[in-house]
């Protein structure tokens, strides 16, 4: 029980009672709307009155009405109820409304991407949250790991290929590459069906991490040069002097322009899955949780 003239939790909720049966000018006239009976009523503001020392109202033969104390504890009470309803708004609207930021890592090129589900998840994740704010680094898949163990980034988009222990990962879609030559690369006017023929031709070989499949496809190949990344192998191939792999969407504008054209697409080909990387222990983050529940 709290001291004499301390306001505790359960007084909050007698407090309620004490409202109820002043709203409605007594104990009787209260039931309804409380729910309870006349004399459960009766106990309640028995207890209010001797937890808080004071003689609250009057009742009897002569009707129900309110000593000065008890008109002062009503209004009093009021304020308390209005504020514990503007609190509970409050924090409800924290449901509702985001705020933060985002620290998002996305590796090279896929901006292109059919299957547009981050950019449809951070368009979903700025509607529900106006005010987060979204800072997106595009970097190399091992770069983008390591924000994502050291805290640096929140989330990272990567292939799915060496990833720490540390780290969870969510599927997304997979990454269709072709072996592409360029206009001016003496294959490309040839109708190559044997793709052992290929490796009489220079080719660029990844200095990126890749799943087994695609370097064993790179092996097949003649490396003679070597990219970083994605854009650095379009570079190379549309020099004309290399032929090397692109995911398809990223050599899409220059097929259509008549300037990349697939070798072999039946047998030259392999795909590599994509994830959305998270510290596996991580501490609850509500603009996290927002876009990943977006991303599903």
């Amino acid at each position: 029980m709290a001291p004499l003239g301390q306001v505790s939790d359960f007084d909050v909720r007698l407090i309620r009672v004490f409202k109820a049966v002043v709203e409605c000018g007594g104990f009787s006239a209260a039931e309804g709307v409380l729910g309870v009976g006349r004399s459960a009523i009766s106990l309640h503001m028995n207890d209010l009155e001797r937890r808080l020392g004071l003689r609250l109202c009057q009742r009897g033969r002569g009707g129900f009405s309110l000593t000065e104390e008890g008109r002062q504890v009503y209004e009093a009470g009021l304020t308390l109820l209005a504020s514990l309803e503007t609190f509970r708004t409050e924090v409800n609207g924290l449901h509702e409304s985001l705020r933060g930021e985002l620290n998002i890592g996305i590796t090279d090129n896929l901006v292109s991407m059919p299957e547009m589900h981050i950019t449809h998840a951070l368009a979903e994740l700025k509607a529900r949250g106006p005010e987060v704010r979204i800072n997106i680094a595009m970097e190399a898949p091992d770069s983008i790991a390591r924000g994502v163990v050291d805290g640096r980034l929140h989330v990272g988009v990567v292939p799915e290929v060496n990833l720490p222990s540390s780290l969870a990962s969510e599927a997304l879609y997979d990454e269709r590459s072709l072996l592409y030559c360029a206009d001016s690369h003496p294959l490309f006017a040839e109708a190559v069906t044997d793709p052992q023929r290929l490796a009489a031709h220079e080719a660029v070989v990844p200095g990126y991490p890749l799943p087994e499949a695609a370097r064993a496809a790179h092996a097949r190949l003649h490396g003679a040069a070597t990219a970083s990344d994605r854009e650095g192998a379009a570079f190379l191939i549309l020099t004309g002097c290399y032929i090397g792999y692109l995911p398809d969407h990223l050599a899409a504008p220059w097929v259509a322009a008549g300037r990349l054209r697939a070798l072999c697409p039946d047998s030259c080909h392999y795909r590599i899955p994509l994830v959305a990387i998270t510290q596996r222990d991580r501490r609850p983050h509500r603009v996290l949780e927002a876009f990943l529940a977006a991303l599903g």
